[in-house]
């Protein structure tokens, strides 16, 4: 793709040069700005009704199921502030400030506050206007009105002040033509990419429940496990409760202060227990007694078992600190020493997509997996030769896949910075996109 045969400077350190003959402006000049009304709570209603667009709601696409609903006599009542049909919808608040959508819908809708309405006005284009509110440059300057990005909030003077440039309509409409075209297209291979992924999850998914359950051996003699979802499972296995295959402790309540001769040592919560990884970027510390030391230490290939939130969420301990213990939303698993630890571990992984701790928890108010509950689980226990080879065959099986999801990951980030970076280079004019736009 070309350049445009002459430039000059803009004046914008992130604009960089433009096109001559491309006229700069201010959003305030080329566009309506509609900020969005303060709807009380008690405004809201449970079924029928307008949908109310708020910041949580500015997606590709709405999901009208989600959005919050006011009466429908609110149509007439607060008719400024109705969303139409392609209307801009721009973030004015905390993390997700100057993220933009198109309302796509003809479906009657009413604007939330702290959630603004651009439509361009005179000789400004709304899909050449949509990219560029797209845009990574958008964004940029949003952050220089914000200072640096500090401010939590955004309004009309700081949405207005926004410097752009803009070609002439015909050629905002050829340059939109191409956009619209070339981010379906990478769109579109993001999608499938996605899709791809899912296939090799489930895929994945297969192998260990196939793994687990039925084991290596497809000749083997079978034997109906009393499980209902286990079905039928090798005659050789033992179907035992964990308490008699495994200790198990729950973690200590927390402690804030040194009762005397305690000690300051890191701790892990379920918020730091992701399925199948430890997460030791937030790890806190509190005080643990003597004897509290020895019993709730973790070791080598311990299993750890999230006990609220996502109960029976499980990862494997592989010292990621040399010294860790743990507070009293988590389960510690040590599997006695004629078990694989890793073998259960792919099992709790698949009670866990089978939803088998959820079915148990208590749901009185939060769910907890309590240590009652989570002792009384039943596992299949295979002999310990056959666990380690099963084991194995799962790692070398998933490891192939995980390793070929995270190139497709990384291809999805590629195609994800090359349409950032595509929709920057053409709303600034360095390309020159027009004849590809005509053509498509």
């Amino acid at each position: 793709m070309k350049p445009y045969p002459k430039y000059k400077d803009s004046g914008v350190e992130w604009i960089g040069e433009v096109p001559e003959g491309w006229e700069k402006s201010k959003i305030k000049f080329c566009t309506e700005f509609i900020n969005g009304y303060a709807f009380k709570s008690d405004d809201y209603v449970n079924n029928k009704g307008i949908p109310l667009i708020r910041i949580g709601d500015i997606k590709p696409e709405i999901d009208f199921n989600e959005a919050q609903k006011v009466p429908e006599e609110y149509a007439a009542i607060f008719k400024t502030f109705a969303v139409k049909k392609n209307d801009i919808l721009v973030a004015l608040t905390g993390a997700t400030i100057g993220k933009s959508s198109v309302y796509k819908s003809t479906r009657p809708a009413l604007l939330n506050q702290r959630v603004a309405i651009l439509r361009p006005k005179g000789e400004t284009h709304n899909n050449f206007l949509k990219f560029f509110i797209n845009s990574d440059i958008f964004k940029k300057l949003i952050e220089y009105e914000c200072v640096g990005g500090a401010q939590e909030n955004i309004g009309k003077k700081e949405i207005g002040s926004c410097v752009l440039y803009l070609p002439k309509l015909l050629d905002q409409v050829q340059t939109s033509l191409f956009l619209d075209h070339k981010t379906a297209q990478i769109d579109d291979l993001i999608s499938k990419k996605q899709k791809l992924i899912e296939l090799l999850k489930e895929e994945r998914a297969a192998i260990i429940n196939q793994a687990v359950t039925k084991g290596l051996n497809p000749d083997a003699p079978m034997k109906d496990s009393g499980i209902e979802w286990l079905g039928e499972v090798p005659k050789h296995w033992d179907v035992k409760r964990l308490k008699y295959i495994a200790r198990i402790i729950l973690g200590k309540m927390l402690t804030n202060v040194d009762k005397g001769g305690y000690h300051y040592r890191p701790y892990l919560r379920a918020q730091n227990i992701n399925w199948e990884k430890v997460n030791i970027e937030d790890v806190k510390k509190m005080w643990f007694s003597k004897d509290e030391l020895h019993q709730y230490r973790l070791n080598k290939n311990d299993l750890l078992v999230s006990e609220g939130g996502e109960v029976g969420r499980t990862s494997i301990w592989n010292e990621e600190i040399d010294e860790c213990y743990i507070q009293n939303s988590v389960h510690k698993v040590t599997m006695e020493p004629t078990n694989d630890p890793f073998f259960f571990f792919y099992t709790f992984c698949l009670y866990g997509e089978k939803g088998v701790f959820e079915s148990v928890v208590n749901r009185i108010s939060i769910a907890h997996l309590t240590k009652e509950k989570l002792k009384e689980t039943v596992f299949l226990v295979p002999p310990n030769d056959e666990q380690e080879r099963i084991s194995k065959f799962i790692s070398a099986e998933t490891t192939k896949i995980d390793q070929t999801i995270s190139k497709i990951e990384k291809q999805i980030d590629l195609l994800t910075e090359y349409r950032t970076a595509l929709i920057s280079e053409v709303v600034t004019g360095k390309i020159d996109v027009r004849d590809e736009g005509l053509n498509e």
